[in-house]
């Protein structure tokens, strides 16, 4: 009977070794609401101080107003009735379980790139969820975006499904990023300028878009969002702890780190930061035209804007713009620089905070300056594009959003 002791070792071994139903099913649970956050489904399926993936948030655009579904498992309202395969369906094909086409407010065709086996451990997290009954109201629309009907067509001229493609002359890190910048993260949906139809530019020059009246720059222009010649470490870092330096992550990017980045993996975090620093660093077409002062109206809103600035901002900022403990530097800042000045605009008219990360648990916030005319903030901007060497051009009052 001694053969049987190595035999025996090997099957103790084994049993130690192989995980149990149990673990695997919970690695798996795991793997879904790491991918679920990543993909930020919460980020529109949630309305706000309501229960998660129950539909109902108001997403404002150029076409009208989307009402997120609800995606919570509800067999009436939301995806409860569905099959994997109906889920794989919509999220890479477009259709909904009735066959008919999605509106491409849902991106799709950035979520068309990612693999089944990841859409089915999305799915698998959903419907482990709390079901909510939550009938969302109807889309409101302009003619003719209202026409469903017309989906087809745009899903034939603009939609191409197909699976990610790695590049095998990167390394896997470069492609690992590609995967989740292109695919699950689906960044272009809304740093890539949409065209009238709606449909995403492929135009690498093309600019970023206006989101919730913030402007989402362009990746591909390092003047505006690109990461080019940052070090990994430090875009990993803006990513997800929603600063880095004197960057922060403001608007509807911070609810994007704070729902979903800051969760990142830090390998996760480094393979996107690795591919986004790669992007070619190109000049992107004007995304806002800025109307021209004379020599006279360009000298006196500096004037100006300097007694707003030394009254009311060079506390935290600085007498020279250099930057405080407390507020970030201004001199070479990327926000103040930017050809498009809405997000600085927003910035100072409404105030807000960077997102609270385990990597900033407690950010500083700026705040409003609702007092300002539109005049006054005009010359603060202009300002403050002007001086301590930044070369960001004047602003006029029409420019403001």
């Amino acid at each position: 009977m001694t053969w049987l002791r190595p035999a025996l070792r090997t099957c103790l071994t084994l049993a130690i070794w192989l995980p149990t139903a149990a673990a695997i099913a919970e690695e798996a649970g795991t793997q879904g609401a790491y991918l679920t956050r990543i993909a930020n489904c919460a980020g529109c399926h949630t309305p706000p101080g309501g229960e998660p993936f129950a539909g109902g948030r108001a997403i404002q655009s150029a076409y009208g107003t989307f009402y997120a579904p609800n995606i919570s498992p509800d067999p009436d309202t939301g995806i409860g009735a569905w099959s994997r395969e109906q889920f794989r369906r919509a999220l890479q094909q477009g259709e909904r379980p009735d066959g008919s086409a999605l509106y491409p407010a849902c991106p799709y065709p950035s979520y068309t790139k990612v693999r089944s086996e990841d859409i089915d451990a999305i799915f698998d997290h959903l419907q482990s969820q709390p079901a909510v009954r939550n009938e969302t109201p109807a889309h409101q629309l302009r003619f003719p975006y209202a026409l469903r009907s017309l989906l087809p067509v745009w899903q034939a001229l603009f939609f191409r499904p197909g699976a990610f493609a790695s590049d095998d002359a990167r390394g896997p890190e470069w492609n690992r990023g590609a995967y989740l910048v292109e695919g699950l993260g689906h960044c272009s949906a809304c740093h890539q300028e949409r065209d009238a139809f709606g449909a995403t530019r492929r135009d690498p020059h093309a600019p970023g878009q206006r989101v919730r009246g913030w402007y989402a720059p362009s990746l591909h222009a390092s003047d505006e969002a690109g990461l080019q010649g940052w070090s990994t470490e430090a875009a990993a870092r803006l990513l997800r702890a929603g600063k880095s330096g004197d960057a922060s992550m403001m608007g509807p990017m911070a609810d994007v780190v704070f729902d979903s980045l800051q969760h990142l993996s830090p390998e996760d975090a480094r393979a996107m930061a690795t591919y986004l620093g790669a992007l070619p660093d190109r000049q992107t077409e004007p995304s806002i035209h800025l109307f021209e002062l004379s020599a006279a109206e360009r000298q006196h809103a500096m004037q100006q804007g300097e007694t707003l600035y030394r009254e009311d901002c060079a506390d935290c900022h600085g007498d020279a713009g250099e930057g405080t403990a407390a507020a970030p530097a201004l001199a070479g800042n990327r926000a103040v620089n930017s050809p498009n000045p809405t997000n600085l605009a927003r910035i100072i008219r409404n105030g807000g905070f960077p997102p609270s990360t385990q990597g900033n648990p407690q950010p500083f916030g700026m705040p409003p300056f609702p007092q300002l005319s539109d005049q006054e903030l005009a010359a603060l901007i202009t300002y403050l594009r002007g001086s301590w060497g930044n070369q960001g051009a004047p602003v006029a009052a029409a420019n403001l959003p």
